[in-house]
C-alpha cells in the first residue's frame, strides 16, 4: 500500500475502498525489492519521526497550564485546521494529547507520541508490551478523526473492542468525536448505526465479516452511483440492502502481526446453509468406513499441515466393500471418508472445539475464544457434530470469501501496531507496504527469562509445573500460567489441584468472569491458568507488595507455532519497567513438537543427561521453525489461489 499521511482528511466516496488489482510475478518481484529498500531505510522515517515527536512534545508543555475553555477552543481551531488542510500532526498531537491526560488520566510519554505520528504516516510501529499501545492508537485516531476520515480500530477481540472504546470515550467526546465498539450479539440495524461513529472498535473477524456481507448484499455494487440509486428508490435490486459499512477509510490495527500474519493464512469465508449435507446415516456410515482402514497402511494423516490423505490400498479397500448406495461414487465415498478420518484424528474436544449445550462451538486458535457463529466449511462441521453425537447443522455453501492480505490491502490507508513484528517486517512491507518503526520502552525492562525446561512426557512436565507454581507462591509472587487449548488448561488445573495449590482457570468454557479473574490475577499468591485469553491486550496490575518480591511470573507450557506469540504472552509480565520473570516448562509431546520432523534429534532426546536436555531444546526450536515455515507457505499458497481466482474470472468483470 503507498505511504499516505492523515493530510486534510479524505475525500470519500459513499463507499471508499481501494480497486482490487490484477498482480502478476512481476509485481511482486517489485514489491519486494521495495520492501526490502524500505524495511532497510526506516531509520530515516524514525529519525523525521523523533523530531517532530520532540516538537510535540515542546509544544504540550507550553499548553498544560492551559484552562480547559481555552484547550477545547484550540480543539475545535485544531478541527477546521485538519479539514482544510495541509496537517500539522505535531501540533494536533500535542493539543489531543493534553486533552487525554485531562480526561483519561494518560499522560503521553515521548515514544507514544512517536509511535502516534508514525501510525498517522501509514506505518507499522513496534512497541514492547506494556508500552501503552491503546493510548497510542487512540492519539492517531482522535487526530485522524478530527481531520475528517472515518477511523476503524481493529482489535484481536471483542472484549477489546468494547473495552478500549469505554476507556477512551471521554477523550474522544472532549474532542466532539463519536466512538463506538461492535459486539458480539449486535444486529445489522445496531451495527450500521454503530459504524456511523467516527471511529469505530471493532475485531478484525467481525470488520472482515461485515465487509463480505456488504459484498453480498449489495451485488458487489459498492460504487457510488449504484449507492444512491439504490438509496433513493430504497432498493437496489433483487435481494439488494444498504451496505452496514461505511467503506474502508483508514483502519488502525492493533496486534498487527497476529491479524495481518498469523491469522492471514486461513481464508475467510461467508456461507449460509442448504440442503443436502451429511446427514447422521451417511456420517454414521462414513466413520464405519473409516473403522476398517489402518493408519500408514491405508490412510496418512499429517498433523502439522491438518490433512489426511487415502493410499491407493486405501482407495482399494474401500472400492472394495462398498458396491451401492450413496457411497457407490468414489469421490462422494472417499471425500466422506476423509472427513470422517480428519474429525477423529485432527479434530480434539478442547483443542479445536468444545460442546457446549449441545452443539459443536469452534475455539479461535489464537485468542482461546468461542466462535459460535462460525463453522468449518466442506462438511467438516458435520462430521465432528457426528462424532460428538450431537445434532447436526446443514452443510454450508460458500457466498463470498476474501484472505486478510486482500481484505487490507483495500483499506484506503493503513497502519499497525504490535510487541512483535521483527522477524515478519519484510513479509508485512511486501504484503502490506507498511514500513516497522521500532519504538524504544520508555523504561528499561525488568524481565527475568529462565531456561526452558523439556520434560520427555506431559506427566513430568505438569508435576514440575505443580511443584514450581508451590514454590512461587509460598514466596507471595502471583503465578501465570499459560496452556494453549481448553484441555490443557484443565489438565493443568487438575495437577494444581493434586498438589494442593488453589487457582483460577480462564478458559473459552469458563470466561463469564474473565474481567474479574483478570483483576486478580497480579495478586500476592494468586495462581491463574489461562489460555490465549490472556494474551494480547491483557494488563495484569500488581496487587500490593508483589514487586517487591519479584513481580508476575509467567509459566509457558507449550511453544507456538511462532516465536512472537511465545514472547505475547511473555509479556503480560515486567511491563512498564516493573519486576517480573518467565520460563517454559515443555514436554516431548506437546503437540507442536510431535509434528517436528527430526529423526536424528529425537532418539537423543528421549535420553537422559546434559546431551538430551540439550537435544530436546533443539528439537522445539526446530520444531517452532519448521512450523513458521509451514504457515507462511499457506499465506504464500493463499495468496496465489486468489490471484488464479482472478485470472479465471477475467473475462467476467471485476475481481470481487
Amino acid at each position: 500500500m503507498p505511504d499516505a499521511a492523515v493530510a486534510g482528511g479524505l475525500h470519500l466516496n459513499l463507499y471508499p475502498q481501494r480497486p482490487l488489482e490484477r498482480r502478476t510475478g512481476w509485481d511482486d518481484a517489485a514489491d519486494g525489492m521495495k520492501a526490502v529498500l524500505a524495511t532497510r531505510t526506516a531509520f530515516l522515517i524514525h529519525r523525521r519521526c523523533r523530531r517532530e515527536a520532540a516538537r510535540c512534545d515542546a509544544m504540550r508543555a507550553g499548553i498544560r497550564d492551559a484552562t480547559d475553555g481555552d484547550l477545547i477552543g484550540a480543539a475545535r481551531r485544531l478541527r477546521d485546521e485538519l479539514r482544510a488542510g495541509p496537517a500539522d500532526h505535531a501540533a494536533a498531537l500535542a493539543i489531543v494529547g493534553e486533552v487525554a491526560r485531562r480526561t483519561v488520566g494518560l499522560d503521553p510519554h515521548p515514544g507514544q507520541t512517536l509511535g502516534a505520528l508514525a501510525l498517522l504516516g501509514g506505518r507499522l510501529v513496534e512497541m514492547q508490551t506494556g508500552e501503552g499501545k491503546s493510548l497510542v492508537a487512540a492519539l492517531a485516531a482522535a487526530v485522524a478523526a478530527l481531520s475528517g476520515t472515518p477511523v476503524h480500530i481493529v482489535t484481536v477481540n471483542d472484549y477489546l473492542a468494547v473495552r478500549d472504546a469505554e476507556v477512551f470515550a471521554p477523550l474522544y467526546r472532549r474532542l466532539g468525536l463519536t466512538v463506538g465498539a461492535i459486539a458480539e450479539g449486535d444486529d445489522e440495524s445496531a451495527r450500521r448505526g454503530t459504524y456511523r461513529a467516527d471511529i469505530v472498535t471493532v475485531s478484525n473477524k467481525a470488520l472482515a465479516f461485515d465487509h463480505l456481507r456488504d459484498r453480498v448484499g449489495t451485488g458487489g455494487q459498492l460504487d457510488d452511483v449504484s449507492l444512491k440509486v439504490s438509496a433513493l428508490t430504497g432498493r437496489g435490486g433483487p435481494g439488494r440492502r444498504q451496505p452496514v459499512l461505511r467503506g474502508l477509510p483508514f483502519a488502525i490495527v492493533d496486534e498487527a502481526d497476529s491479524v495481518l500474519i498469523d491469522e492471514a493464512r486461513i481464508p475467510l469465508i461467508l456461507s449460509r446453509e442448504v440442503e443436502g449435507g451429511a446427514d447422521a446415516a451417511e456420517a454414521r456410515e462414513a466413520f464405519a468406513l473409516a473403522d476398517l482402514l489402518t493408519a500408514d497402511i491405508h490412510y496418512m494423516v499429517v498433523p502439522a499441515e491438518r490433512r489426511v490423505s487415502l493410499t491407493e490400498d486405501g482407495r482399494a479397500l474401500l472400492a472394495e466393500r462398498v458396491t451401492h448406495g450413496p457411497f457407490a461414487n468414489r469421490l462422494r465415498r472417499e471425500d466422506a471418508v476423509r472427513s470422517a478420518l480428519v474429525a477423529r484424528h485432527l479434530m480434539q474436544r478442547g483443542e479445536q472445539y468444545v460442546v457446549k449445550d449441545g452443539k459443536v462451538v469452534i475455539v479461535d486458535e489464537y485468542t482461546g475464544r468461542l466462535m459460535p457463529e462460525r463453522s468449518w466449511s466442506e462438511g467438516l462441521q458435520q462430521y465432528v457434530e457426528a462424532k460428538e453425537d450431537v445434532r447436526l447443522t446443514g452443510r454450508k455453501t460458500t457466498l463470498a470469501r476474501t484472505s486478510y492480505q486482500r481484505f487490507f490491502s483495500r483499506y484506503m490507508r493503513l497502519a499497525g501496531l504490535t510487541g512483535t513484528a521483527r522477524e515478519v517486517r519484510d513479509e508485512i512491507a511486501r504484503t502490506y507496504g507498511l514500513v516497522t518503526i521500532r519504538v524504544a520502552p520508555d523504561r528499561p525492562s525488568g524481565m527475568r527469562r529462565h531456561r526452558a525446561r523439556v520434560h520427555t512426557g506431559a506427566e513430568e512436565k505438569w508435576a514440575a509445573v505443580a511443584a514450581r507454581t508451590g514454590v512461587l507462591r509460598a514466596e507471595g509472587r502471583p503465578v501465570l500460567i499459560g496452556t494453549r487449548s481448553v484441555a490443557a488448561s484443565e489438565r493443568a488445573s487438575r495437577a494444581l489441584g493434586e498438589a494442593g495449590i488453589p487457582h483460577t482457570v480462564l478458559n473459552a468454557v469458563n470466561d463469564r468472569e474473565e474481567a474479574a479473574i483478570v483483576a486478580r490475577a497480579g495478586e500476592a499468591g494468586q495462581v491463574t491458568v489461562a489460555t490465549n485469553m490472556a494474551g494480547r491486550g491483557v494488563h495484569i496490575a500488581l496487587g500490593e507488595g508483589v514487586a517487591a518480591r519479584g513481580g508476575l511470573h509467567v509459566i509457558l507450557t507449550e511453544r507456538h507455532s511462532a516465536g512472537r506469540i511465545d514472547r505475547q504472552l511473555e509479556g503480560r509480565t515486567a511491563r512498564q519497567g516493573e519486576p517480573g520473570s518467565t520460563e517454559a516448562i515443555l514436554a516431548l509431546d506437546d503437540p507442536l513438537v510431535v509434528t517436528a520432523r527430526t529423526p536424528l534429534l529425537a532418539p537423543i532426546a528421549r535420553g537422559r543427561g546434559f546431551l538430551a536436555m540439550v537435544a530436546r531444546r533443539c528439537l522445539v526450536r526446530i520444531a517452532q521453525r519448521q512450523a513458521e515455515r509451514m504457515h507462511y507457505a499457506a499465506r504464500r499458497a493463499l495468496i496465489r489461489h486468489d490471484r488464479r481466482t482472478d485470472t479465471m474470472l477475467a473475462f467476467g468483470g471485476p475481481p470481487e
